[in-house]
């Protein structure tokens, strides 16, 4: 009888012990990626190896100024597709194998800038629940030096069309000026055969 009951007061204690050490913490509290690439957020949680916790659930989200998405959800080891957010479907992938070192991570691939904002990681256990938040900005890809060339700026563009106006009128200013010589040429000679083919008679 006394060995159940120490055997029932240790399981008993072993039990408060883990919900009073069991505390989510991030590994590193902002990240920065760039759009069309992936990232790996990682969270770590105090636990042993063979420890007595027993994960009920794991969600991850994505907190942002105007939504909450689903980005992973998973009910006592099993994944649950139909919580997550169609924004990130096929792009999620959550480590469960790391769990037993104390460890969970998040890959976002084929990131786009409206996946920035504050990724928060639930941990539910047996025995208490515990949760953290990273910070992602993810910036736009830089434009190939080719469309950065043809993009000017308006002030440049402006230059370019008053440069392309000026050169424009002085071509026209030129065929006129050209013209006008031409017409005179012609006014001369018709006129010169017009006199030899009346000659002035003389009484």
């Amino acid at each position: 009888m006394k060995m159940i009951s120490r055997i029932l007061l240790l399981l008993i204690l072993s039990s408060c012990l883990c919900a009073a050490t069991f505390v989510v913490n991030v590994t590193q509290s902002s990240y920065q990626a760039e759009e069309n690439h992936s990232i790996t957020l990682e969270w770590t949680f105090t636990s042993e190896p063979d420890s007595c916790l027993k994960f009920n659930f794991i969600i991850f989200t994505l907190i942002t100024d105007d939504k909450l998405s689903v980005l992973f959800h998973e009910h006592d080891g099993v994944e649950v597709p139909m919580s997550q957010d169609e924004q990130f479907a096929g792009r999620v992938q959550s480590e469960r194998d790391v769990l037993p070192e104390g460890r969970t991570r998040l890959h976002v691939s084929r990131l786009r800038t409206e996946d920035s904002g504050l990724y928060v990681c639930e941990i539910k256990t047996d025995h208490n629940f515990g949760s953290a938040a990273a910070e992602l900005v993810v910036f736009a890809a830089p434009e190939p030096l080719q469309v950065q060339r043809l993009r000017l700026n308006p002030q440049t563009e402006n230059r370019s069309r008053l440069s392309l106006c000026v050169i424009l009128a002085l071509i026209a200013a030129a065929a006129a000026a050209a013209t006008a010589v031409l017409l005179i040429q012609r006014r001369k000679r018709t006129g010169q055969k017009s006199s030899f083919n009346n000659p002035v008679s003389i009484t």
